[in-house]
């Protein structure tokens, strides 16, 4: 447990930390390490730095490399049926074009990733992310969840009580857009995938909900397509959704429809039909019968 803390509107601290591990025992963590089993904490965005994010400790085995400037490492217990290797090269294939969306995305980078009877899923993190050691790179969907979840590291951010499909939505949509841009798909296998979310989606009535399902998920990354193509066009090819997930990414904290409207309104140069309330939520259509 963390102490509380009080101090003066100025206050700033920096924090390390220790751990005394037993013999043969090896920690990973997203954090630069000064020296053995030491690490310097770091988050711009606190006074009173605490650790975030994942980490792993035991008998465990790495990979690490450099990648487009962020220091990647793929921690996960020895003597286990993990792929390290294969998923940094993934990450080499696909984290440049991800960073030349998100440039802040973290200097650090760890995956923990384990076999059963651990959790068979993914989750980010500040810096990090789990994925389960029999989680496919790309799905049968040709979605990617490990791409899924790197766009909510590189992102940081969280939806209120009504926009938590903008954060799944983008990130569904990237999961297959990094695919289609680095070459991993082709553009009919990608349209195909994308088709086949929006069938998909359509089992959900609403966006505008508290928490996103699978088919929420599904409609979101639709809009997201259609926000994509209809920004493109009112500028021209000069503005994407890129530019909307950029400065998402840059505010990081909590994102609202309101200001992802603004956002993509700005770069459009025009109100945008993609995320009109009608196009949001079925309720909105049967209230206008």
């Amino acid at each position: 447990m963390i102490a509380p803390v009080s101090a003066t509107s100025r206050g700033r601290s920096t924090a390390r930390l220790k751990l005394e591990l037993p013999d043969q025992w090896y920690a990973a963590l997203p954090y630069p390490e000064i020296e053995d089993n030491l690490y310097e904490l770091s988050d711009p965005k606190r006074k009173f730095v605490r650790p975030k994010g994942w980490m792993i400790v035991g008998k465990i085995g790495s990979r690490q490399d450099m990648i487009a400037g962020t220091e990647t490492r793929v921690a996960g217990p020895k003597n286990e049926n993990i792929r390290r290797q294969d998923i940094l090269a993934f990450l080499n294939w696909n984290l440049p074009e991800l960073k030349k969306i998100f440039p802040l995305f973290p200097d650090h980078l760890l995956i923990v990733t384990a076999d059963d009877p651990m959790w068979r899923g993914g989750l980010s993190g500040t810096r990090s992310l789990y994925m389960h050691a029999d989680r496919p790179l790309i799905s049968g969907n040709r979605t990617s969840s490990m791409i899924h979840e790197l766009v909510h590291v590189g992102t940081g951010i969280h939806g209120d009580d009504e926009s938590d499909w903008i954060v799944e939505g983008l990130a569904e949509f990237y999961s297959l857009e990094i695919l289609r841009r680095t070459g991993g798909i082709s553009e009919t296998r990608y349209q195909e995938a994308m088709d086949k979310l929006i069938k998909w989606g359509k089992k959900a009535p609403s966006l505008l909900v508290e928490r996103s399902s699978g088919p929420i998920t599904a409609r979101a990354a639709g809009v997201m397509q259609q926000l994509d193509k209809e920004i493109r066009e009112a500028s021209n090819g000069k503005a994407s959704i890129d530019d909307v997930a950029r400065e998402l990414a840059q505010a990081r904290g909590e994102v609202t429809l309101e200001r992802f409207r603004s956002l993509s309104e700005k770069a459009a140069g025009k109100p945008v039909d993609a995320l009109a309330t009608e196009n949001l939520t079925d309720r909105a259509k049967d209230s206008n019968k």
